[in-house]
């Protein structure tokens, strides 16, 4: 294509929106990163055309190569790889915008206001749900009370997650809707919060949270797909352009083919199924879905759960709590039944991404993996632990050894260091967050965040590994910076390592000719900052397969 011809295209927009396409684009006067091979590469022009890169390189260059190349100016900001977290929960993201909101609240006076200003504003919605309370953060030493949300909203169920997503805290309306009192049985790999009589007092520790989300009523297909778009331009505000949705059902799955049908779909979407009952029975009959729509969705992971979070003491440890020696956590299975789960989406041909917290369910895990590997094989599925975030020291070496992907969120390692050696001691942090020991052995990590239980905001976690501080750069010199990671790992762990526990190394993760062309422009240079600053970087562009979303 001329250029007088390029700029008649331009000049008379949509109407040859397909012939200016014919020509690629040439963004220049960038700062860019990209790894290529281990190797970190500077380049200062992209090319990209049909949504893939062609070359990344010295843009005088590239001007000679393409001539006709359609022209952006990058006003000099930095150009990265669009970020890849390995982990969230998309919908829960979406539904949490339009939720309570208690991330942040510092004591249960301030979460009563926030709930009681919520129901003021919404005096339509039946059931009241929301998120983020941390009773670590309140200082309470003790779990809340049915009778203090009460106070803030006595005639309407209320449930409010915890920011782990493994407890929730209910009025007493919830708990008479869930029909839960003094004679309801733990469920196995549950624990209903008591009082001194044995009355339910207002918690419900992981399993047992199905006794009140069972009467929950679901979301309908308008609210969901009101969610996904709230959800998708937050992460794309961000710069996330790759998601592994931990957990999803086939109705949400279905929304996501339809969000890539109609070209909405502005992430890809790395969809891991929620266990190997009837949405998987139902998923699975053709076999894993890979690269849908230019690879906007692939459907070809499961994801189990072994245990809870260490906030709830819900993580399952091999010894005691050291803050409560009457509780080891909780398996959700025993390990037969959770072998037979990982030989069933092995055998057929899903990746099988396992949540292990305590150093018991990483344990079990293991062992469950060696024994399915034996039976069924499947080790060439890059089968993931799930935060992997306290191990056994004796155990570490068995992830290198059974091929297995640690896929880690940085950020809870800051969110955890105010309570986590109360939980369970010096010796046992010697395990855990341990992203140093396991990437020495050759273990890859992907990162990721646990979105919306942590911020979805990927610069939070490259923050998190390399200084292992809080935004005020607090405790001094990190929190065990010993297992710190350099940001050159942190950045592979968000973009290529990422890529590859999402078998997707050979079209995303990274510029590289023939790669969509996945990119995002930031304020600052990443690697000519100081790594105290990392957390501040604000996204300025977002683009997926070359087409600008954000």
């Amino acid at each position: 294509m001329s250029l007088p011809f390029k700029n008649l295209c331009i000049a008379l927009g949509l109407a040859f929106a397909g012939w200016c396409q014919a020509a690629p684009t040439l963004i220049e006067n960038v700062h860019g990163y990209t790894l290529a091979g281990d190797d970190l590469k500077r380049f200062d022009g992209l090319v990209f055309e049909q949504g893939k890169v062609v070359d990344a390189g010295d843009a005088a260059m590239l001007h000679q190569r393409f001539p006709a190349a359609q022209v952006i100016d990058g006003h000099g900001k930095t150009l990265l790889p669009g970020l890849i977290d390995a982990h969230g929960h998309v919908f829960s993201l979406g539904f949490d915008t339009m939720a309570i909101d208690l991330v942040g609240s510092r004591n249960v006076k301030q979460a009563q206001d926030i709930v009681r200003a919520y129901a003021k504003a919404n005096p339509k919605r039946v059931w009241l749900l929301g998120a983020g309370w941390n009773q670590e953060i309140w200082k309470l030493g003790r779990f809340p009370t049915a009778a203090e949300l009460d106070a803030a909203i006595p005639n309407r169920p209320a449930v409010l997650e915890r920011v782990d997503g493994h407890a929730v805290w209910l009025n007493s309306k919830a708990l008479q809707a869930a029909g839960i009192t003094k004679d309801t049985k733990d469920p196995s790999g549950g624990r209903i919060e008591r009082d001194a009589n044995g009355d339910p007092s207002g918690v419900l520790i992981d399993n047992a949270m199905n006794l009140v989300y069972k009467v929950v009523p679901e979301p309908s297909e308008t609210e969901r797909r009101a969610a996904l778009k709230v959800a998708l331009a937050h992460m794309n505000s961000v710069g996330l352009t790759s998601v592994g949705d931990a957990g999803c059902s086939a109705a949400e799955i279905a929304i996501y083919r339809q969000f890539a049908d109609q070209d909405l779909l502005s992430v890809r979407i790395y969809a891991m199924i929620a266990d190997t009952g009837s949405d998987f029975q139902a998923l699975s009959g053709n076999g894993p879905l890979i690269g849908y729509h230019d690879d906007r969705l692939s459907v070809r992971a499961v994801k189990l759960f072994a245990d809870g979070a260490l906030g709830s003491r819900g993580a399952a440890m091999l010894a005691p709590y050291s803050d409560q020696a009457d509780q080891r956590g909780l398996l959700f299975m025993p390990e037969t039944v959770m072998q037979g789960k990982i030989e069933t989406a092995l055998k057929a041909g899903y990746q099988v991404n396992i949540h292990a917290i305590g150093d018991a369910a990483n344990h079990e895990v293991l062992d469950a993996f060696e024994a399915a590997y034996r039976n069924v094989g499947g080790r060439e599925q890059r089968n993931r632990i799930e935060h992997a975030q306290v191990i056994a020291l004796s155990d570490i070496p068995r992830l290198k050894q059974l091929d297995l992907v640690a896929s880690m969120q940085p950020t809870h390692a800051t969110s955890d260091m105010n309570m986590a050696e109360n939980r369970i001691g010096k010796e046992r942090l010697k395990g855990a967050y341990a992203w140093r020991t396991l990437l020495s052995q050759g273990t890859r990590i992907a990162g990721g965040s646990d979105f919306p239980v942590e911020s979805d905001n990927p610069f939070y976690g490259l923050y998190s590994a390399v200084t292992r501080t809080d935004h005020a750069g607090q405790p001094v010199g990190g929190w065990h910076p010993e297992q710190a990671m350099t940001l050159h790992e942190a950045f592979r762990a968000f973009t290529m390592d990422a890529a590859y526990a999402q078998h997707q190394e050979n079209s995303i993760g990274s510029l590289e000719a023939g790669k969509w062309a996945d990119f995002i422009l930031i304020d600052r240079d990443l690697f000519g900052i100081a790594p105290a600053d990392i957390w501040k970087i604000k996204v300025e562009q977002t683009w997926v397969a070359g087409k600008r979303v954000h």
